[in-house]
């Protein structure tokens, strides 16, 4: 007889894992709600902004909105969309000439904004960064200071709101039905992933069925393929680009740190440690099958799956635990690539005195603070009074507690030294190649000549 696993979700996991394939439009002068796409209404400030996770997530964006405008006597329009659907109709709207004056989302900063800055379509925001400047990490502000290829010069073309990386997940009750426990949890690389894959197999020798070791999703659809396989180019040191933001395939070390990756990245996957439907994984999919005790552990690029269980203190505090990753397999440190959350206002706008003032207002410490804590934390603040706060500074959260010790560590995303990374983003380079091996396609010898030369011609032709 199969054994049951222990303990599910205390609530549906829809409930944390919203993928709208439309949006909701708000106004916030009503409590009318419209999912039918509409053209950007001129007489209004137009805000575009991707759904939250959590009912108190959107609550307190729209509360703040709503504060704002009874103070200015403005009328705001706030349209929540899909994460996947905002970056495509932003592209649209702009292509149209009709686009919001004010947008954000939580991968436009990787995918989208450096792009928009270099193209001259975002709105130099310096005036709001400068009187606040000393209130912010710098390297939030590193990330900001986009490159406009109009003006020739580098300035704040985005506002930074919080900070992400990538974490590590596991259930500590499955790990010990496995016969291991936390203390066994080793440091060195090539350890560590592999307990998993024993425990995996220890749990399959006692009738435990339809459980993997690992959540890495193997897709080219999934952003959290790129993002979770950009900590592992970490792990291998592979610098893909230098100082000056040029590419340094001409080093053949970068090459094989590259086919070093693609293999242990894909490898469990090969070998039956991850679901075989992970080569179709969405951006939610990890979670869900992480939530579904469908896995042993899984990777993630925010704190959203400790945040989806806070009200079930079991499963918060209990079960669920999350860890730094293990050190590199040169046994150095691992160094945390970051990613900085952004709002930013759209250059054609003719409200921008307007905007600016709402996104002043929105980055005011008790307000950004508010949005950040209905995020349920799962990402961090950009200002060290916020981190400093209790929410995030009393060690008592054991997800925020190890979150912030990441950041002790880090470097910031390549789009951040040239924006042509951006587009090798946006074409999940890295996806691509990575559900071809997966899928016995190509090997990873050929899957890393195939990405280097798509990141070159993606360079070469960048304007």
């Amino acid at each position: 007889m199969h054994k049951t696993l222990p303990r599910f979700l205390s609530f549906p996991i829809t409930a944390c894992l919203v993928t709208f394939s439309s949006f909701i439009l708000f106004s916030c002068n009503s409590s009318q709600v419209n999912t039918i796409l509409t053209p950007v209404d001129d007489s209004v400030l137009n805000v575009w902004w991707s759904e939250g996770y959590y009912p108190e997530e959107t609550e307190a964006i729209q509360s703040s909105i709503d504060a704002w405008q009874a103070e200015n006597d403005v009328d705001v329009q706030i349209t929540f969309f899909s994460e996947k659907d905002l970056v495509q109709q932003v592209q649209n709207a702009i292509k149209a000439g009709n686009p919001p004056d004010i947008i954000y989302s939580y991968n436009i900063d990787f995918i989208l904004l450096p792009r928009l800055a270099w193209e001259g379509k975002l709105a130099d925001v310096s005036s709001i960064i400068e009187p606040i400047k000393q209130s912010y990490d710098p390297e939030a502000l590193k990330n900001v200071n986009y490159f406009n290829n109009q003006t020739q010069k580098r300035s704040y073309y985005a506002v930074p709101i919080a900070q992400q990386t990538t974490y590590i997940h596991y259930w500590q009750d499955l790990l010990a039905q496995a016969g291991i426990n936390d203390d066994q949890l080793p440091k060195k690389w090539d350890s560590f992933w592999r307990l998993w894959e024993v425990a995996q197999t220890n749990l399959t020798k006692q009738n435990v069925s339809n459980i993997y070791a690992i959540g890495l999703p193997m897709s080219a659809v999934a952003t959290d393929t790129f993002t979770i396989f950009e900590q592992f180019l970490e792990a291998y040191n592979v610098q893909l680009l230098d100082d000056e933001g040029k590419l340094r395939f001409d080093d053949p070390q970068v090459r094989q740190g590259i086919i070093n990756a693609l293999e242990a990245y894909t490898n469990p996957y090969l070998e039956n440690f991850i679901p075989p439907n992970a080569i179709e994984w969405g951006d939610p999919d990890n979670n869900i099958n992480f939530l579904s005790n469908a896995t042993l552990m899984t990777a993630n690029s925010s704190l959203s799956i400790p945040g989806s269980q806070k009200g079930d203190e079991i499963n918060y505090f209990q079960r669920m635990r999350t860890i730094p990753w293990p050190d590199k397999p040169d046994g150095t440190p691992m160094r945390y690539v970051t990613s900085i959350k952004q709002i930013a206002i759209l250059a054609e706008t003719d409200r921008l005195e307007e905007a600016k003032s709402l996104v002043a207002f929105l980055v005011e410490t008790d307000n950004l603070e508010t949005y950040l804590e209905g995020a349920q934390g799962r990402f961090l603040p950009v200002m060290p009074a916020i981190a400093a706060n209790e929410f995030w500074s009393t060690g008592k959260d054991p997800h925020i507690a190890v979150a912030i010790t990441q950041f002790d560590n880090t470097r910031s995303s390549y789009t951040v030294l040239n924006p042509a990374y951006s587009e090798v983003l946006a074409q999940n380079v890295w996806g691509e190649v990575i559900h071809a091996i997966a899928t016995n396609q190509i090997t990873p010898e050929k899957g890393a000549d195939q990405a280097i030369k798509k990141i070159t011609d993606i360079f070469s032709q960048w304007k």
